[in-house]
């Protein structure tokens, strides 16, 4: 497959070109505006897919230390600054998160917790769509990758699932029976996940980071705790409204439960490096939960971690130098945070907001909120990249949002919320979309269709029950 779109690469540098020889607006300083146009047209080139997001951002460090525009006149401070990003914590805990989840696919763990959920609750289509739900939750809070938890674990065992139920890719006539039904389910059930805790998906950490460059301090625990009531009423509702929608034809799998017990009869008993994972996952999870008051950062659990997992061989150093997926994160989210955090401390997301605020500043901040936020969610029609469009838009609309007078934390966490929930909308919203649309059980005009009304669903749980349960956590 050809990486570089040479068409869409020379698009990237004239929009580049053009912002940049625009006069900076009043207000703006010149190297505010040029650093913008080098920020903007790495945002585009990602939509467009013109190359490989690294490669994008490659070329976004080279372009920013080679104009100066973090630190003009002085050329060695202008390179420290472009690869600033690679010292913030927040990417370490993304990227560390990464080869920690590798340990839940080596070890085989992430399967038999899995088949012991469908075992339990797979006697039923329906049943058998929560099993596979709950095993995507309960690997949330250690596999940051979306793609990987739900492309890695949870789609192959969904699609063997269908496949013995005579539910097969390749017969349409037969993707209705079940496999239909299991893959928009799944995908579904893995952005809610995502949704419910910092290191359920890549981009929440970023959001954590914009946060932060406002003064809004999230840590895990008040992230998960914000996210769990909402999630967990997603959770439920989400399958039953798909149930009604689109319906399986196939109500009962009782076959499913035997099927997930000779899985397991196979896979043996649970094995050492296995019990030494799931050490390590509920160690991550104390942590996380209480470092605060032990006073250890989330990022240093994340490398406490696996630190154990090294030591006790259950991932290598050769595991950890082959885990692409968090190497090529490291770099795409460390330079999208250094040009996003510059743009901040240079003064342009203020007057971006300030600029906003003006055409918008009539609005009281109770009719501002939900404008913002569904402004957010059905704007990601047009970005085929969850990061690139909490980049774009999510520190702007937030800084807007505070300006305005909605309570910061609780502006903070939604469009959180909305960077895993609007993947539902197409079938390149999130990382996981192309694997289960992939599957051919689906065809584009109802996976748009059922993804707009489970979009709307969700928009609804979010923003209404999420929104009174952290009025009741204190969040404002």
């Amino acid at each position: 497959m050809k990486e570089i779109n040479i068409k869409n690469v020379a698009i990237t540098f004239v929009v580049a070109l053009i912002i940049w020889f625009i006069p900076a607006p009043e207000g703006v300083a010149e190297n505010a505006w040029h650093l913008f146009a080098i920020f903007a047209a790495t945002i585009l080139g990602i939509i467009l897919k013109a190359a490989p997001m690294g490669t994008m951002c490659m070329m976004a460090i080279g372009f920013t230390a080679l104009t100066q525009v973090v630190a003009p006149g002085d050329a060695g401070k202008s390179i420290t600054k472009a690869l600033s990003g690679f010292g913030d914590k927040v990417i370490w805990l993304i990227g560390i998160s990464f080869f920690i989840a590798r340990g839940f696919i080596k070890t085989g763990l992430g399967n038999r917790i899995a088949f012991l959920f469908i075992r339990v609750f797979g006697k039923s289509s329906l049943g058998l769509a929560y099993g596979l739900g709950l095993a995507d939750v309960c690997l949330a809070p250690a596999i940051p990758s979306n793609t990987a938890r739900g492309g890695g674990i949870i789609y192959p065992i969904m699609k063997s699932m269908a496949i013995s139920f005579d539910s097969v890719p390749e017969k349409p006539e037969t993707h209705r029976k079940l496999g239909s039904f299991l893959t928009l389910n799944s995908y579904y059930m893995n952005l809610i996940a995502s949704s419910m805790f910092l290191t359920g998906t890549a981009s929440n950490p970023m959001c954590q980071k914009f946060a932060a460059n406002l003064g809004i301090d999230i840590t895990w625990m008040s992230w998960a705790a914000a996210g769990f009531i909402p999630g967990a009423v997603a959770f439920f509702i989400v399958p039953l409204v798909l149930y009604k929608l689109y319906p399986p034809e196939l109500k009962k799998t009782g076959d499913a439960p035997k099927m997930a017990a000779q899985k397991l009869k196979e896979m043996g008993p649970i094995s050492r490096n296995e019990w030494l994972m799931l050490l390590a996952f509920f160690i991550l999870l104390a942590l996380w939960i209480f470092g605060g008051a032990l006073s250890i950062d989330a990022t240093t659990t994340a490398f406490i971690g696996l630190t154990l997992l090294l030591l006790t061989s259950v991932l290598t150093w050769e595991d950890v130098k082959g885990e692409k997926g968090a190497w090529d994160t490291i770099v795409w989210f460390a330079v999208l945070v250094m040009m996003a955090s510059s743009l901040n401390e240079l003064g342009f997301i203020g007057w971006f907001s300030n600029l906003i605020k003006v055409q918008i500043g009539g609005l009281s901040w109770q009719v501002a909120f939900p404008v913002i936020i569904v402004v957010y969610f059905f704007s990601h029609y047009i970005f085929a990249s969850a990061t690139a469009h909490v980049a774009a838009m999510y520190a702007a609309l937030l800084g807007v949002g505070v300006s305005l007078g909605i309570p910061p934390m609780l502006l903070a966490m939604m469009l959180g919320f909305m960077g895993s929930i609007y993947g539902v909308l197409t079938h390149y919203g999130h990382g996981p979309a192309p694997v289960f649309f992939g599957s051919g059980y689906v065809d584009l005009k109802v996976w748009w269709l059922r993804g707009l009304e489970i979009g709307i669903v969700l928009l609804i749980i979010y923003m209404v029950v999420g929104g009174l349960w952290m009025k009741v956590l204190g969040y404002y």
